[in-house]
């Protein structure tokens, strides 16, 4: 049996394992908090705790079992691979950081997870290395890094309190400073703005990485920190303010970006971050229950989404251009209805699995007294969703296919078939699942049956105008500026790489010629030399041809006498 493989029902086992465990938590209302001694040695010992919460465990299980099913699609996509069990190694130490991140509640251990999922992240985003890669990379790498150093100075700032366990966290000077880097930390690796423009960029990983590491489990990280410190977070002045305000501007920006991208596993990195957006605003609502049952439903739709289109650019021979695919249904009924399923999971229509999440999170939106123009971009967020979800699937089943003529399309590998069909069962079921088992009983917010229905008939408008514009022959107005910012991710993406370069280099090449060039190299050897060279050559044009030789032959005739 292969390498791939195996792992995959490995951790098939374990999920169902912890998905057993976490029921028995939840219905027994339990939480289980283990310390495990390392070492002692007379009054000092170091012991690592290890949290057992239904929420904890539950997480654990999705990731558990999305990796399974990625794993096991690996074994499709990379087939050519000829290090495949590097790479399956890769993603199984992700696992594992991830899993640190989960259960344990130290500070000082939860970092090891955290810098693990950036380090894990990096490598597995450079793994074609090659120049765009690396590129991507460098960006993903540098911007998880500030998250680190805010978890870092989070760390130093709560020393004061004796102890660095996040169930317990009591209020001191830092306080204030110690909410704002937990805040900055999460808002990185959940690619909030301004910290936006590398979850795109990652895209350059395989897709399996992006299937696992950057729609379900990496992104997710950071509000799943929300969520474990948001008893210590909420009590602090503006926090909910501030961060319902940057989540909603993240869902806006990623919903019209991703109207103009033509690149399919970007246009889904931008619907991750949408959804992201989506969260985040939920946790600002106080809401954190709701925002995870959103972010376990996300990660099933969205890890069958990252599949579907994984199947579809092996099929087209590695482009990921949206517009080059078209004409799929007959060739591949079977990833079609998946990626319908995903598509329709994404957009909250009734009964599929983001739907009792994201319409709740946009009811309470709604019954709560939030700010008008808060609510006008979230509700034009969902219908932005609709419309480039539908215009992912009216372009991939509806038009033309522009790709080489000669190509194998088919979907009847094991390898394949098997990880979109489990994970279309959950894009199903996992909402009305988690609906029933795990989620208490909620209060339904009163509101009229118009306001009710104002998620459904917008997404309905959106993806109804979108197939429309996307169907028809009309020419499509020229505005190239507008579409050039959103395709930029509103200049997210050049003011954090380039613009921040700008400055530093040129501050560099003018310390380079002034010091390196300059001062230093003319106090040295080299000026010692140009000066000797300089004084030789003036010496030479006063050493007239005549003088020469009579004061040779004077020096001759004076050695010639002493001998």
């Amino acid at each position: 049996m292969k390498t791939s493989i195996l792992w995959s029902h490995v951790m098939w086992t374990l999920s169902i394992i912890m998905f057993t465990w976490s029921m028995l938590l939840t219905m027994n209302l339990k939480t289980m908090i283990m310390e495990w001694d390392i070492l002692s040695m007379g009054t000092s010992n170091i012991s690592l705790p290890i949290i057992m919460d239904p929420m904890g465990t539950m997480f654990s299980a999705v990731v558990l079992f999305i990796s399974a099913n990625v794993i096991h699609f690996s074994d499709y996509y990379m087939q050519d691979e000829l290090f495949i069990k590097r790479f399956t190694h890769l993603v199984l130490f992700f696992i594992l950081s991830m899993n640190m991140l989960i259960f344990l509640p130290h500070l000082m251990a939860l970092l090891l997870g955290w810098d693990g999922l950036g380090i894990t992240s990096f490598i597995l985003v450079i793994y074609y290395q090659n120049p765009k890669s690396l590129a991507a990379g460098m960006i993903t790498a540098l911007t998880n890094r500030i998250g680190d150093v805010m978890l870092l100075l989070t760390i130093g700032w709560s020393l004061n309190q004796g102890h660095w366990l996040i169930t317990n966290m009591w209020n001191s000077n830092f306080s204030m400073a110690m909410c704002t880097t937990i805040t900055l930390a999460a808002m990185t690796k959940s690619a909030q703005m301004p910290f936006s423009s590398w979850l795109p960029a990652a895209m350059a990983a395989p897709t399996p990485v992006s299937a696992l590491v950057h729609s379900s489990t990496l992104v997710t990280a950071g509000v799943f920190l929300t969520i474990r410190f948001y008893p210590m977070l909420s009590k602090f002045f503006l926090f909910n303010t501030s961060l319902l305000m940057i989540s909603t501007l993240t869902m806006f920006m990623a919903g019209m970006s991703a109207l103009v991208e033509t690149d399919l596993k970007k246009i889904i990195a931008l619907s991750t971050l949408s959804q992201l957006g989506v969260m985040m605003a939920s946790i600002s609502l106080n809401l954190p229950n709701l925002a995870f049952f959103h972010l376990i439903t996300h990660a099933m739709f969205k890890a069958l989404l990252f599949i579907c289109a994984g199947s579809l650019i092996h099929l087209h021979h590695h482009s990921q251009d949206l517009r080059s695919m078209g004409n799929t249904t007959n060739q591949m009924p079977l990833t079609m209805a998946c990626l319908l399923t995903a598509n329709m999971a994404l957009c909250g229509l009734p009964f599929m699995a983001g739907f009792y999440s994201k319409d709740m999170i946009i009811e309470m939106c709604l019954f709560n007294q939030s700010n008008t123009t808060i609510v006008i971009m979230l509700i034009l967020a969902t219908l932005m969703t609709a419309a480039y979800s539908s215009r992912l699937m009216s372009t991939a089943l509806v038009s033309n296919n522009m790709s080489l003529p000669i190509q194998y399309s088919s979907d009847n590998t094991l390898a394949n078939t098997t990880p979109m069909l489990i994970l279309s069962v959950g894009a199903i079921c996992s909402g009305s699942l988690m609906n029933w088992l795990f989620i208490s009983p909620l209060k339904e917010p009163l509101l009229s049956s118009e306001m009710k229905l104002i998620p459904l008939m917008v997404t309905i408008l959106g993806a109804t105008s979108m197939f429309n514009k996307s169907t028809s022959k009309a020419p499509t107005p020229n505005n190239s500026m507008f579409s050039h910012m959103n395709a930029l991710m509103w200049f997210l993406v050049p003011l954090s790489s380039q613009a921040l370069l700008k400055l530093p280099m040129s501050v560099c090449l003018k310390s380079m010629y002034t010091l390196d060039q300059g001062w230093t190299e003319l106090s040295s050897a080299q000026g010692i030399h140009s000066t000797s060279s300089n004084m030789a050559k003036s010496l030479q044009t006063t050493q007239i041809p005549l003088m020469t030789i009579h004061l040779s032959l004077m020096v001759m005739f004076i050695l010639f006498t002493i001998m």
